[in-house]
């Protein structure tokens, strides 16, 4: 045991040494094949790396009064701000099954209405007093025969069955995705609900406040000592561990196993790929996840995991306790910071369980004893299964819809009263909640910075009028090249033009947008596509890309929301390259409407904003973090015309909070001219 233990810690030490360990797995090979988008998410990932260093805190006070606001915004990433109703539980008691030395209920409560949890309640078969309980959550195992899923914590249930045989009371609950009624955790990952990002959703907010809940629910059971609550699980449960850990100060001890590591491991390693969305928050303020951890602190807390997971590599892990140990530290409470690395793969191994059972022991029972009762399966499946029939009422398969509110209509009264005051705020939030990533500095201004313009050899003839193209190119943040060709009298300089269409290509296919100069007669027209279109696309098949945008959303933002900041971009590189542009038009069609509207909104006026069908339907809107969370995606269009003037093709009867507020006499920004081409 000295041997192992002394290799552990020389591993520790050269690593440390080597200023920051090599990950096992390496880089992905999503990002190898994309080298200049993965050198943006390294830079991306190293500066919210050092903005997260929890070492930032030197004293305790400034932890203590940074920890509330910290709590606050995890609630919020989790989708639990507000929080729901703490509504009646409805818990009932199905069935019992009993063993030698312990009994097992078969439970479940509506953590709300018509949320269903089913779960296992352990406890000895003979005790005095109360006892100490432990939340025990499940991961990733699934356990169904025939089309019918008996729940993950029959896959778990000899954790229970142990902690029962040792004197706790244990309740194993479901996950969502994984229990006896089976919903979705793989949103993004698989089903293409990238409207989960737009509405702030994760399944993760919905384990949270299950865990909340079924702390509720122990507080209700007479054989329970709720001062001692115990939460452990191992992978997806894991995660789920740290989140109630994190939130509820109920829990009074937590040995979260193979459920956390690093930023950089998620992004760079690729340990994203290997996640279903129930393992992240939506990273409104951009964390990294040591800061998850750290607001455990200063309650005892193992961190354990095995030396080859690869989805929690071993590096991220050292690093979070690394971090997390100073918090404890200017707690004085190191003594209750744990790491725990045992040989093995992602595993549920005995060496994990032991190191577990013993914590809690020493914590919660004051225990310090030798483990000689081990974890073992007591039953099948179908003898823990809590419904001999699903209720009918469940909202499990349709949380996604409603667990966080999509943002409401105001009163167009309420509008009119403070139109000023109404843009100014509508602006503020999505600048807070949407666009927190964008590289704007304090003023929320840009400048068009360095630009390179290159002459194209073709030269086109349109109405008798010979016309070049000239190709600009920029970055849109550095480690972002873009480019954006403009066709011009060949006769006049880029310097010289009066007027031009900029138009936003976001198809995917180069080429796509076609010329609209019958329509807007501008002397110039500008074609441009942000990064991940046309000629700025990444390489991979569909999965690889699906991966790429996980990427996004981990860093706190979305594809689609940087897409918006280089239409901005664009926008501002054509003023640059143009200064005497007394007529400046944006349009974009074909998906790029959203785009278009979003950029403008940012920007200084322009004379028209002409786009196609405003897009209704939340699977055609493109996926803004946060967006119908915080503005009813009709209020775009609005936003857009209190700066321009709007010209769509959208109907006013299939817009009709925009055109009640524009065509009113009263109104004080633009018109939008509806049903036009």
């Amino acid at each position: 045991m000295k041997t192992v233990r002394s290799s552990v810690l020389l591993y520790f030490f050269m690593a440390i040494l080597s200023g920051r360990m090599t990950s096992i797995c390496g880089q992905d090979r999503t990002l190898k094949d994309n080298p200049e988008l993965a050198a943006w998410f390294e830079a991306e990932v190293s500066k919210l790396e050092q903005q997260n260093e929890l070492t930032r805190f030197n004293t305790l006070a400034e932890w203590q009064d940074a920890k509330p606001k910290l709590r606050e915004q995890l609630f919020d990433m989790l989708g639990l701000n507000p929080r729901p109703e703490a509504t009646p539980l409805e818990a009932e008691t199905t069935g019992v099954t009993e063993e030698s030395e312990f009994v097992v209920e078969r439970i479940h409560f509506q953590s709300m209405p018509g949320l269903y949890v089913t779960g296992n309640f352990y406890r000895p078969k003979t005790f005095e007093g109360k006892l100490p309980t432990i939340l025990y959550l499940c991961g990733h195992g699934r356990v169904a025969r025939d089309g019918v899923s008996f729940g993950n914590k029959t896959y778990y249930q000899h954790h229970g069955a142990w902690f029962a045989r040792n004197g706790y009371a244990c309740l194993t609950i479901d996950s969502l995705q994984l229990g006896e009624i089976e919903a979705i955790h793989h949103g993004t990952y698989r089903e293409n609900r990238w409207w989960w990002n737009s509405r702030g959703y994760t399944p993760a907010g919905v384990e949270a406040w299950n865990c909340i809940r079924a702390l509720d629910y122990l507080e209700s059971r007479p054989e329970v000592d709720a001062t001692k609550l115990g939460v452990t699980g191992r992978s997806g449960g894991g995660a789920y561990s740290w989140w109630i850990a994190a939130l509820d100060e109920r829990i009074a001890c937590a040995v979260p196993v193979a459920g956390i590591t690093s930023l950089r491991d998620h992004v760079i390693t690729g340990c994203v790929e290997g996640h279903c969305d129930c393992m992240y928050m939506v990273n409104t303020y951009r964390w990294d996840y040591a800061t998850v951890a750290a607001l455990v602190a200063p309650r005892p807390l193992l961190i354990s995991n095995t030396d080859k997971d690869t989805i929690f590599p071993l590096e991220g892990v050292v690093d979070i306790h690394r971090q997390v140990r100073h918090v404890y530290q200017l707690h004085d409470a190191a003594d209750k910071l744990g790491l725990q690395i045992t040989e093995g793969p992602h595993e549920d191994t005995q060496e994990l369980h032991i190191h577990a059972f013993r914590w809690f022991n020493r914590f919660l029972k004051n225990d310090d004893s030798m483990i000689e009762k081990l974890a073992v399966k007591f039953f099948e499946p179908e003898q823990l299964r809590v419904f001999a029939q699903l209720p009918t009422d469940e909202i499990n398969t349709t949380i996604d819809e409603i667990f966080v509110p999509a943002a409401v209509l105001p009163d167009v009264g309420d509008v009119f009263r403070d139109q000023q005051g109404w843009f100014d705020r509508s602006i503020s939030s999505l600048r807070e909640r949407c666009f927190k990533a964008w590289p704007v500095d304090a003023s929320h201004e840009t400048t068009a910075g360095a630009t390179r313009v290159e002459r194209l050899s073709q030269t086109l003839q349109t109405s008798g009028t010979s016309f070049h193209t000239a190709r600009v190119f920029f970055e849109s943040q550095p480690g972002v090249p873009l480019s954006l060709d403009v066709e011009h009298p060949a006769e006049r300089e880029l310097k010289d033009i009066g007027s031009l269409t900029l138009l936003i290509d976001v198809s995917g296919v180069p080429g796509a947008c076609i010329s609209y100069r019958d329509v807007v007669k501008s002397e110039a027209e500008a074609v441009f596509a942000p990064r991940g279109c046309g000629i700025n696309a990444s390489s991979g098949d569909d999965h690889k890309q699906t991966q790429i945008r996980r990427r996004f959303q981990l860093l706190g933002m979305t594809l689609e929301e940087m897409q918006v900041w280089d239409v901005r971009r664009a926008i501002q590189v054509v003023r640059t390259e143009c200064p005497k542009l007394r007529s400046l038009r944006l349009r974009g069609d074909d998906g790029a409407e959203f785009f278009v509207l979003l950029a403008s909104i940012f920007e200084r006026p322009v004379d028209e904003i002409m786009v196609h069908t405003i897009a209704q339907s939340r699977d055609s809107q493109p996926s803004i973090l946060n967006l119908t969370r915080t503005l009813p995606p009709e209020f775009l269009p609005v936003l857009a015309a209190m700066k321009s003037k709007l010209i769509t093709t959208t109907r006013a009867a299939d817009a009709p909070f925009a055109a009640t507020l524009t065509q009113n006499p009263g109104w004080s920004g633009k018109n939008i001219e509806f049903g036009n081409p």
